[in-house]
């Protein structure tokens, strides 16, 4: 674990979210389930905004965490976005709910940006409305950013762009977050920023095309993941690492809400990057020698960019966040996660242990 500056830099106040109302959109998700459980346990008080979970099992069904009956809302109903804001009277709004995926994206564009840019627009107009606001994080992506690095990590300066639907559709939700932020919220005394995570690794997620469940299901069968790109290089990290810059983003928001940072990375330290085929290495390691991998050489072709990293200094020198696990740990915790599933273990308690013991480090 990388050293932490300061004292008092980078540790999430517990009573600045005890008794607190945050919406959690997309807590029906992966990071959005972990997000809301953790806030639970920090005593806030959770409501949700979410379509039902897209896979079977889901994190959300197996530790629950920000339902309360009402939660279940499109975010391409504007009406709805607003009757949601409106009956869940949040003081924070973290914004994860869109359409997360580059290849469904690639095949249903429109439906991308109705989803990631309308429905952004909706959930902000919810808030412009709201009189209860006073911080929202909007989560984008680490893809927000337009082509040319060479390989270098990407600051936060980097010109927004998008290769693809997905990336295109996050980097025009960071340019529809800029012009309410400073058309409307800021005169309005909310805090509103972004953030640009990573690529995140933890126990709970069954998403297609994503390369951890994808290995954990290529394990039940016995046989070997197909890998579209393996020598792509990601910025992986574990959930939590972002999920606590997100609560010390949020707290400055609710501190200084003009003077906080409009947008940050939150990555792994660069001596941590790893290529896709690497991590599954790693991983088939950490389940005794599978499932190993292939290449796919039917993967439907799809813009990626090779080489993707971050450069996260500015979250490190304004909140003082760093990340909390290393790749081996981040891959240990999982392994152990999808291992105790497999087992079934009882996954909510294991899931609060791994929050506890993160919080003990950072």
């Amino acid at each position: 674990m990388a050293e932490r500056a300061g004292t008092l830099e980078g540790v999430v106040n517990p009573e600045a979210w005890r008794g607190r109302r945050v919406l959690v959109t997309g807590h029906t998700g992966f990071k959005g389930a972990w997000l809301a459980l953790l806030l639970e346990k920090l005593g806030a008080i959770v409501s949700g905004l979410a379509l039902d979970p897209s896979s079977t099992p889901s994190m959300h069904a197996l530790v629950g965490g920000g339902g309360d009956g009402r939660d279940r809302v499109d975010l391409r109903d504007e009406r709805a976005v607003a009757d949601r804001v409106r009956e869940a009277e949040p003081e924070v709004i973290f914004h994860l709910a869109a359409r997360s995926l580059v290849r469904p994206a690639f095949a249903d564009p429109a439906g991308t940006y109705e989803v990631n840019v309308v429905g952004t627009a909706h959930l902000l107009e919810a808030v412009r409305a709201s009189a209860s606001v006073r911080a929202v994080v909007v989560v984008t992506s680490d893809k927000v950013y337009g082509p040319g690095g060479d390989g270098r990590p990407y600051t936060e300066d980097w010109p927004l762009g998008g290769i693809d639907p997905y990336s295109s559709s996050k980097a025009a939700c960071e340019l529809v977050t800029g012009a309410f932020r400073s058309s409307y919220l800021t005169p309005a005394g909310v805090g509103v920023a972004t953030a640009r995570a990573g690529n995140v690794i933890g126990g709970g997620d069954w998403a297609t095309d994503r390369v951890v469940p994808d290995a954990v299901r290529a394990l039940e069968r016995s046989e070997p993941v197909a890998l579209r790109h393996p020598g792509a290089i990601r910025p992986w990290q574990h959930v939590l690492d972002p999920l606590h810059g997100y609560l010390l983003l949020a707290e400055r928001l609710l501190e200084e809400p003009g003077d906080a940072p409009v947008a940050l990375n939150f990555g792994p330290d660069p001596a941590e990057e790893c290529s896709v085929a690497e991590l599954v290495e790693r991983v088939t390691a950490g389940f005794g020698g599978k499932p190993g991998w292939r290449a796919d050489v039917d993967a439907s072709p799809v813009p990626e960019t090779a080489t993707l990293r971050l450069d996260a200094s500015r979250a490190r020198a304004t909140l003082g966040w760093c990340p909390g696990l290393d790749l081996d740990e981040a891959i240990g915790w999982t392994v152990d996660w999808y291992s105790a599933h497999a087992r079934g273990d009882d996954v909510r308690a294991l899931t609060l242990d791994q929050i506890t013991a993160y919080q003990e480090r950072v």
